[in-house]
């Protein structure tokens, strides 16, 4: 089974840099569970100790649309069995 929970919208770069904080502090913290705020919904969690990490970078010019830039951070692990 494949559950997606999505939120996309525009914010500051602020308000950007602490989303991502509190992701981070969420995966890191010391509990077993990291719950992470996606939109108006509340999800748990569980990573494992290794994460696997990614990052891409997309840099894109046209002419009539003008430059945009994009990031892609995927984080991965293997769910935990209870």
């Amino acid at each position: 089974m494949v559950s997606k929970t999505l939120n996309a919208e525009k914010l500051s770069r602020e308000e950007t840099a602490d989303r991502l904080r509190a992701l981070a502090d969420a995966i890191e913290g010391n509990d077993d569970d990291a719950d992470v705020r996606v939109g108006n919904k509340q999800i748990t969690l569980r990573p494992r100790s290794s994460v696997g990490y990614e990052i891409g970078v997309r840099e894109r010019s046209s002419v009539l649309r003008g430059s945009r830039e994009s990031v892609t951070v995927t984080l991965e692990w293997k769910a935990r069995k209870d």
